[in-house]
């Protein structure tokens, strides 16, 4: 079909026959792709110029409002616009309040079937510091719900896919921030395919791109602070005990979906850059512990555990060695295999690298083994160079050329160095983020 043909369907996308509606998104979804020739019937009308927002193009406009449709029609809208939001004026217009709340208050809904696909979509469009923001601050009405795992309703996620609870909850509704919710849910979605009785499972989507969401958000300093100020656990009453919102994501450093593990990883590199945190993140959870300068404490992160497993093999130490070592890397098994994905590995050595950049950092690593783990990964490591992998298929990284081993090299240089007496001054009554290089900062562009 020529791209005039294909035009011709485009008002159709709005007739009043949901078939009508179907058939012809069907045949539209194909040319939504980034190498297509005929992608631009697509893009051509959206306008942008100068201080003004961009505009939708009526095409955008019905794709969005098709996301509401019945499943097949929704399925394809949203498939559609995963794979238009790497342009810049479509994550734009994705990004706008209207539809923004609907995508985060159907992604949090447990019933939405299709909330993968909406997860990829806000992954695409916060690779924008804007739309970072708008998420950040972004508030879902929500009302108490205790039929439904969550025991709340967004009551904006309503939809052909995503039908209201009979009979509707009673109560007042209440506006709470998204973030919160978002990381509840993404801890949910981890059981999803644990439990292979659908009827049991807490939601119907996985939600795995909710980490590159994290990832993304916390390349902003704001984001990053999201992350590394201590909340309550219950986002919906505010009570329960504080807690840095960080903690919830560590569990999945060693999961088994690469998408999961390799935000996860990302968003725990991106919150290293913030150096008066390194005390925070590394202290156990036994220590009470706040991030200057605030002066609202919660219990100590213990990230060295979830860095170093993935980064771990299964050599034996002396007993000596295995003493200094946190009880999860304690004698592990002769089947222990290291992070299969070399960019993941690669992100947690940088995050190893970013906490030494305090003399405390080095100190604590010093006193925890370890030298001893990526010296063992150092003699193990087979990927010269950082190349393309599962996890940098979906990454824009500009880690071309560094190798796993020459970081380790410096983390060595780190650790083994006589500290003079500046260097022991190093993160002292630091208030200040620590300058991002560019070529460290993680964006995702997912396609389908």
């Amino acid at each position: 079909m020529s791209s005039d043909q294909l035009r011709q369907l485009i008002p159709f996308l709005r007739d009043r026959n949901p078939q009508v509606r179907q058939i012809a998104l069907t045949n539209l979804l194909g040319h939504t792709a980034k190498d297509s020739p005929h992608r631009d019937i697509f893009l051509s009308d959206l306008q942008a110029g100068g201080l003004k927002k961009s505009q939708d193009s009526d095409v955008i406009r019905d794709l969005k409002l098709l996301c509401r449709d019945q499943l097949a029609t929704a399925h394809d809208a949203f498939r559609a616009l995963v794979n238009l939001s790497d342009n810049s004026l479509v994550a734009s217009s994705l990004s706008e309040p209207t539809f923004m709340n609907f995508l985060v208050s159907y992604i949090l809904n447990a019933q939405a079937t299709l909330a993968d696909l909406a997860s990829m979509i806000l992954s695409n469009i916060t690779t924008s510091a804007a739309t970072c923001s708008t998420l950040l601050s972004m508030k879902v009405e929500i009302i108490p719900d205790p039929r439904s795992p969550t025991k709340y309703y967004p009551t904006n996620s309503r939809s052909g896919t995503c039908a209201a609870p009979v009979p509707y909850p009673s109560g007042d509704p209440k506006e709470v921030f998204a973030l919160p919710l978002l990381s509840d849910a993404f801890l949910q979605g981890a059981a999803v395919e644990e439990e292979n009785d659908p009827d049991k499972r807490p939601r119907k989507s996985s939600l795995h791109f909710l980490s590159s969401v994290f990832a993304n958000i916390s390349i902003t300093p704001a984001g990053r602070m999201f992350f590394l100020t201590p909340r309550s656990t219950d986002p919906w009453t505010g009570e329960g005990k504080m807690e840095y919102p960080l903690t919830k994501l560590l569990v999945f450093t060693e999961h088994k979906d690469v998408i999961r593990r390799g935000g996860v990883a990302s968003t725990m590199k991106h919150c290293a850059f913030q150096k008066e945190a390194h005390r925070a993140m590394l202290l156990p959870e036994t220590e009470m512990v706040a991030v200057p300068p605030s002066t609202v404490v919660a219990p100590g992160m213990d990230i060295l555990s979830y860095l170093l497993l993935p980064l771990a093999g299964p050599e034996e130490f002396d007993l000596e060695v295995q003493d200094l070592l946190p009880p999860a890397l304690q004698f592990l098994p002769a089947t222990k295999t290291r992070e299969p994905d070399a960019v993941i590995r690669m992100t947690h050595v940088e995050t190893l690298l970013l906490l030494c950049t305090t003399f405390w950092g080095r100190e604590y690593l010093r006193a925890h083994g370890v030298y001893e783990i990526v010296r063992a990964l150092h003699e193990n490591e087979k990927d010269d160079k950082v190349g393309a992998s599962s996890w940098d298929t979906l990454h824009i990284r500009k880690l071309s050329g560094l190798q796993i081993a020459e970081q380790v090299v410096r983390i060595v240089s780190f650790l083994k160095r006589d500290e003079s007496h500046e260097s022991r001054k190093d993160g002292e009554h630091e208030h200040e983020t620590a300058p991002q290089n560019e070529e460290d900062e993680d964006e995702q562009i997912v396609e389908v």
